[in-house]
């Protein structure tokens, strides 16, 4: 998949626009801008936390080994990962591969919550602590909020409402391992998507 498979005139030329920012302090350590990719006709949003080294070099969202491991763990759930939207809270590599700072999401916030409105999905799933902070603001646990589904609206999006299904960032699920808890509960947490696909998301929280 290109840079340019994400569909949608409104979505690319969002993707272009977004392409020469230069907001924060990112964008002097960053390769390129990520946008993330939208594929044709998708239901599912995918937010994770920000670009790595091969993201940054090949300019799409989870290539390396988290991506690897998410295509697997969307695949079991029955999920075909060229049918959900992919993108960051950040567009840009932090150095080192550093979590974002709360100023860098907060500059980013704009972008995202315009992706968000022109995918437009039926579920939004948040991988890791930065997106879970940007969907359910600051403070929140994701041990707490995962397992359930949040009838949430984001600022900035306008007035619909989203379901928003928290779970751990592939990262973790690798940082802990085959049977870590990370990776059950982001195996888990994707099945559920998968059903309320099937049924129609119904806010549990």
């Amino acid at each position: 998949m290109s840079a340019e498979a994400a569909v949608g005139p409104a979505w690319q030329a969002l993707a272009r626009e977004m392409s020469g920012c230069t907001a924060c302090g990112l964008a002097h350590s960053r390769t390129r801008v990520v946008p993330g990719v939208r594929p044709p006709g998708v239901r599912v949003l995918l937010v994770g936390e920000a670009p790595g080294r091969e993201e940054d070099e090949g300019g799409l969202p989870f290539v390396g080994r988290s991506g690897r491991l998410l295509d697997e763990l969307l695949a079991a759930a029955g999920l075909d990962r060229a049918s959900v939207a992919v993108v960051n809270t950040v567009k840009c590599r932090p150095p080192a591969n550093r979590t974002p700072r709360r100023r860098e999401a907060t500059t980013c916030r704009a972008w995202l919550d315009r992706q968000v409105a022109v995918a437009d999905p039926a579920v939004v799933v948040t991988l890791g602590g930065s997106a879970l902070a940007w969907a359910l603001g600051p403070g929140r646990r994701l041990g707490a909020e995962r397992g359930r589904v949040h009838d949430v609206a984001l600022p900035g999006v306008g007035d619909r409402r989203y379901a928003v299904v928290p779970t751990y960032h592939p990262a973790a699920a690798l940082r802990f391992g085959p049977r870590g808890e990370p990776r059950a509960a982001l195996a888990t947490d994707l099945r559920l998507v998968a059903r309320l696909l099937r049924s129609g998301p119904t806010a549990a929280g």
